[in-house]
């Protein structure tokens, strides 16, 4: 197998397994989806532009990515989005936690998902 090929293989196979992590992500309050959406848009825009061009034409995430690559930020209205989906999710994960621990340690991941979103450019 060549080099290119080899290469190609593996980014297209990265870029689909973080789709499906991202779609995970949705469910499972733990697993980020955006960073395995990004990684996606990367891995296809080296080996498939194709697959990459299919995800910046996808209604929801296209603008966002596009937000990404062209200005490094994302817009308001999708940070306060995401600002309440990490708030419902980890408060209901730590109400549904059994052991103490286990709700401190939610509580800490939650505040430092949040942390990072705040910090994150923004734009109107």
């Amino acid at each position: 197998m060549h080099t290119y090929s080899l290469k190609r293989w593996l980014l297209l196979s990265t870029g689909w397994l973080a789709i499906i992590l991202a779609a995970a992500g949705v469910i499972l309050p733990l697993l980020p989806t955006t960073p395995f959406v990004l990684l996606a848009a990367c891995c296809f825009m080296k080996s498939s532009p194709a697959a990459h061009q299919r995800l910046l034409q996808h209604p929801k995430l296209g603008p966002i990515l596009l937000d990404w690559q062209q200005h490094r930020c994302i817009r308001r209205d999708v940070k306060l989005k995401a600002f309440a989906v990490i708030v419902l999710s980890f408060s209901l994960s730590i109400y549904l936690a059994p052991h103490p621990h286990l709700k401190l340690m939610l509580l800490a991941i939650g505040l430092i998902v949040f942390g990072c979103m705040y910090r994150l450019p923004e734009r109107n």
